[in-house]
């Protein structure tokens, strides 16, 4: 069993307990019910970014077009206010929080320059933004945090294999530079990939879901939460909570080009949220 001693100071760490602690009959009582654990664990550390998808889907569906308060502002309101009684309730950490807000500058940065050059655009009137960059739109990318942070601490993760964190960072730093400088050099995007290939295609991320513990390739891993992001985005964009030019004129699914960027994006997040957690060994 995995030491919840780590955990004592979330309100997850008793209902985790309790959950561990269960004992099905062996065969394939304990298997469904390790596969039900699994997706209420993943759900627990997607809850911050579920609740933003569930605000985006019904402020679309309801919100009334003459509130005096626009939409997007609610959204920004809301978010915060999502954040805030997480901290409180002690559904997340303070130390989570703070990688949180480094990917909310992060985030808006790499809006500011997009909205920019046309790759997508906000649709709605707003007061609370920088430029033509709504503030909630932060919060999107602190979802992605938010997720990285506390599945890595919900799952115990261990690596083996895991390369020189020099190295893993200084790819991370390529790649943002590259969502920036593909607009007028040539992109970079192969080699960045080739280059993330050859540096983890070793590496392996264990965690515990029960009692066992599991291993996937890390860049499966990564593969499967930007597939799931990419979903997330086209709820969003259904929602009209931003829109890429191919949807102006009627909404339409999200390329699954994008899938490329959210893979690279997803790489930079999982070092940020590495930067919290130090990627530990796992002792053979």
């Amino acid at each position: 069993m995995s030491d919840p001693r780590p955990l004592a100071h979330t309100r997850f760490a008793a209902i985790r307990a309790r959950l561990e602690a269960f004992a099905p009959r062996p065969g394939w009582r304990a298997w469904t019910y390790e596969f039900l654990l699994f997706g209420f664990k993943q759900g627990w550390a997607c809850l911050f970014g579920g609740l933003m998808l569930a605000l985006l889907l019904g402020t679309h569906l309801f919100y009334p077009a003459d509130a005096a308060l626009a939409r997007y502002d609610f959204l920004t309101l809301a978010a915060l206010a999502i954040q805030l009684g997480m901290l409180a309730f002690r559904l997340e950490t303070l130390e989570e929080a703070r990688v949180i807000l480094a990917f909310h500058v992060v985030g808006t940065v790499m809006e500011l320059f997009k909205t920019a050059y046309g790759s997508w655009h906000y649709p709605e009137p707003s007061l609370l933004r920088i430029g033509e960059v709504p503030l909630f739109s932060g919060f999107m990318y602190a979802a992605v945090g938010s997720y990285l942070a506390r599945v890595w601490r919900i799952f115990d993760f261990r690596f083996t294999a895991y390369p020189s964190p020099l190295l893993a960072g200084v790819l991370a730093i390529a790649i943002y530079v590259n969502f920036f400088a593909h607009h007028f050099l040539p992109d970079g995007r192969l080699v960045l990939f080739a280059a993330l290939g050859a540096l983890f295609w070793r590496t392996r991320v264990w965690f515990r879901v029960w009692r066992e513990e599991r291993w996937m390739p890390l860049l499966v891993g990564w593969l499967l939460v930007a597939l799931f992001i990419w979903l997330a985005e086209n709820i969003a964009t259904f929602s009209r909570a931003w829109l890429y030019p191919s949807q102006i004129d009627g909404w339409a699914l999200v390329s699954p080009s994008k899938l490329g960027a959210w893979y690279l994006l997803m790489y930079i997040s999982f070092i940020l949220v590495a930067a919290l957690h130090k990627p530990q060994e796992k002792v053979r």
